[in-house]
Order: C-alpha cells, then sequence, then structure tokens
C-alpha cells in the first residue's frame, strides 16, 4: 500500500523504553544489593526476601491489573504506573531500614503489574499477526538490551554515589519518561498521523482495535470470565511454563552479581561488565527467535512448529546453565551463563500465545493470569535460592533452575497441544 504509514514502529519504540525502565527498575535492586547487604547487614536468606518482595505484589495484582487495562486502556493507566513505580524507587535511596526497603519494593511490584498485560494489549491493537512475534520480541528485549548496556552503567553509578545516588538517578528517568508517553502515546483510531491504509492493513490481519473512538466498550469484569482463563489444558500449559521461564530469568535478575562477587570471587566493577555478556546473549536470542518465528509464519509453516519450536528450543538451551558448576575459568563459566540466558531469551516470544490463545474480549485477563504465574516465579525463585545458597555454595541453585527449565519445555509439549484460540464454550 502505497499510502501506509509505519506508525506502528514509533509505538513499538516507545513500548520498548517502557521496558527498559521497568527492568532498571525492578533489577537495579541487584546491582545495589551488595552494597545494601553490607552497609544494613543482610544475611543471603533476609537478602532472598528483599529480591522476592517486588514479586509479592508484581503476581498477586497480575489479575486485577489486567482488569484495569480492560476498562481503564493504556495510555493514562501505563503513564501512572510509570510515574508511581519510579518515585517509588527514587524512594528507595532514602531507606535506613529493612522494612522500609521491603515497603517500596512492595509499592514498585505494584505499580509494574498491569505493565505487561498493557504491552501485549498495544501489540495486539497496533500490530497484524504475521508480525506479532518479531514486536514483542523487539519490546521484550528491552528487558535484555537495557540491563545489558545499563549493567556496567549501573555499576558505574554506585561506585560514584553510592546505591541511593543509584536508586535516585534510576526513579528520576522513570517520573520524566512518565510524562513523555501520556502526551505521545494514542491508541490506533486516535493517531493522528496513522494512515487508513495503515489501519486497513493491521485490522485485515488481525489487529483487535476499536475504530469507533466514541463508542468503546470496556469489558466488565466476570468471575465466570476468569473461570474460562483459569479452566483451559492449553492455558495451563503457557502459565506452567511461564513460571519456568519467569525463574530461570529470575537468578539473573536478581541473585546474579552476587554469584559472580561472593561465589566466584570476581572484581565488583569487572563483575559488572561479566553480568552484561548474558543479558547481550538473551537480548540476541530472543531478537532471532521473534523474527525467525514470524518468518516461518510468513512461509506458512504450521503455528505449533513456527511458535512452540522457538520456545521448547530455548527452555531446553536454558539448562546448560548447570554446566556452570563444573568449570572454575570465569571465561567458561560465563559461557554458560551466557548459553543459558540465550536460551532463556530465544524463548521469551511466550507472549504471543497469550494473543494467540486467548478469547478476543479476554486478552487483558488472560494476560494478567499468565503473567501471574511468571511473577510468582519472581516470588518463590530468589528465596527459594537464598536457602539453597544459604551457606555461599550456589550448585544446588543451578541444579534448580536447571530441572525447571525442563518443566517448562514439558509443559509446551505436553500441555499446549493445538494452536487455536479459545472458544468462550470450550
Amino acid at each position: 500500500m502505497k499510502n501506509q504509514s509505519k506508525v506502528r514502529y514509533g509505538i513499538l519504540a516507545m513500548i520498548f523504553v517502557n521496558v527498559v525502565i521497568n527492568y532498571m527498575d525492578r533489577s537495579n535492586i541487584s546491582v545495589a544489593g551488595l552494597m545494601v547487604q553490607k552497609e544494613l547487614q543482610f544475611d543471603n536468606i533476609k537478602m532472598g526476601y528483599v529480591f522476592s518482595a517486588f514479586a509479592w505484589t508484581y503476581a498477586s495484582l497480575q489479575i486485577p491489573g489486567s482488569i484495569l487495562v480492560d476498562r481503564i486502556g493504556t495510555r493514562i493507566l501505563y503513564c501512572i504506573t510509570l510515574i508511581g513505580w519510579s518515585v517509588a524507587t527514587f524512594c528507595l535511596g532514602l531507606t535506613y531500614s529493612f522494612f522500609t526497603l521491603i515497603l517500596l519494593r512492595v509499592l514498585i511490584g505494584a505499580f509494574e503489574a498491569p505493565s505487561y498485560p498493557m504491552n501485549n494489549q498495544i501489540v495486539t491493537s497496533w500490530f497484524p499477526e504475521k508480525e506479532r512475534a518479531s514486536a514483542i520480541a523487539t519490546y521484550t528485549s528491552g528487558q535484555f538490551l537495557g540491563l545489558a548496556f545499563l549493567a556496567p552503567v549501573l555499576f558505574f553509578v554506585e561506585a560514584k554515589t553510592g546505591w541511593r545516588g543509584l536508586f535516585f538517578i534510576t526513579g528520576i528517568v522513570g517520573i520524566i519518561w512518565g510524562f513523555i508517553w501520556y502526551f505521545l502515546y494514542r491508541s490506533p483510531s486516535q493517531h493522528k498521523r496513522v494512515s487508513n491504509d495503515e489501519l486497513k492493513y493491521i485490522e485485515e490481519g488481525g489487529g483487535v482495535f476499536n475504530r469507533d473512538v466514541n463508542n468503546v466498550e470496556r469489558t466488565k469484569f466476570k468471575w465466570s470470565n476468569l473461570i474460562i482463563v483459569l479452566s483451559q489444558r492449553k492455558l495451563w500449559g503457557i502459565y506452567i511454563g511461564q513460571f519456568c521461564l519467569g525463574g530461570a530469568a529470575s537468578f539473573f535478575l536478581t541473585w546474579f552479581p552476587k554469584y559472580l562477587v561472593d561465589y566466584r570471587k570476581m572484581d565488583f566493577i569487572q563483575s559488572g561488565f561479566y553480568t552484561a555478556i548474558p543479558f547481550i546473549a538473551a537480548f540476541t536470542g530472543i531478537l532471532l527467535s521473534g523474527f525467525l518465528s514470524d518468518y516461518l509464519v510468513r512461509k506458512n509453516v504450521s503455528a505449533a512448529v513456527a511458535r512452540k519450536a522457538p520456545i521448547i528450543t530455548g527452555l531446553l538451551l536454558s539448562m546448560s546453565i548447570v554446566f556452570a558448576n563444573y568449570v572454575t575459568q570465569p571465561g567458561i563459566v560465563i559461557f554458560f551463563m551466557a548459553l543459558a540466558f540465550f536460551g532463556n531469551g530465544f524463548a521469551s516470544i511466550t507472549w504471543v500465545f497469550v494473543s494467540l490463545l486467548a478469547p478476543k474480549n479476554l486478552l487483558g485477563l488472560t494476560g494478567g493470569t499468565f503473567n501471574l504465574f511468571g511473577g510468582l516465579a519472581s516470588i518463590t525463585i530468589p528465596i527459594v535460592i537464598g536457602h539453597l545458597a544459604e551457606n555461599g555454595n550456589f550448585a544446588p541453585a543451578l541444579i534448580f533452575i536447571s530441572c525447571l527449565a525442563l518443566v517448562g519445555a514439558m509443559s509446551y509439549i505436553f500441555l499446549v497441544g493445538k494452536v487455536e484460540r479459545v472458544g468462550i464454550n470450550e
């Protein structure tokens, strides 16, 4: 189409920035954790609860948050949540106790809870199905690319300004971007720069949006809808898979810097650069997976292969983290960590299954339920690792993470089944 605009790519870039800030503010505690633990005199078990606290509300508010997405919409809600979690991040720099540290991490989790259901709804409305996996891969890669390049910067900022300064700076960045989002984002039907040809292209390709901006019906919550999204075997397949995928990722987002410094005896600044390598690998994995998956769809390869194969392959690759237990050289340790996180990234197009399987009127609720299970992993896995590594030995934790990845692969193989949208009466 000659007059087709490309506004959707600008929207995708904005979601990418949201994700970078989202993960910067949820994971900066892993960079600050070493100094926080030293100054506030926390042991590994207590630090495990600090790492976990974010996910207590992040997980428990997934379904309420997804209901808000369906009812309020993404422009206003994303602005509120971005500014909310960024203010809480800023306030982390003011804390002096275990209680306030936990409380603020809980607040960050609460405000971030609707973010991925919002991301999925935005992409589902702005992109046709044949471009959706690559779009999801692009914005999801923000969590890896942002941390890959930000990790050395965050370590440097903390070395220069202390852990409190790290929280002040990252909080201010998010507050500013929250206002920018509100002024720039619009839905497809409301965006002034989108052409009719682009709207037609999106709509005919399976994009889900309402052209009548004056008659947008917000889905009302019904308990029967929750029963629908909790009673389908194929949806449980992706829920379990997301728990396992999130469990493996949570190690890198929480304990990984401490693993390198305390267990592998690496220099603090040096560990910042080593930390970046697995995130770059994960970034490469998810982009490769997303574009490969969409390429296979365009070549009329079945969804079972084009969508499921990268996820299963990636989860199986994630099991390679266990091999780090049997090597000592830093470069080889990082190689296995990078290979495992590459696999985690390669499997991270899982959100495409929410778009493919969820009932059309329950995208937000299904996405919230799906992300709830990823959040449950973020609650439990850091605590489990804290107990497994109570005496400073991380080897049992890596075995545990490898087993999680295997369970995730099996859930996609045996539970998801045929890739088709769940019907109301199914």
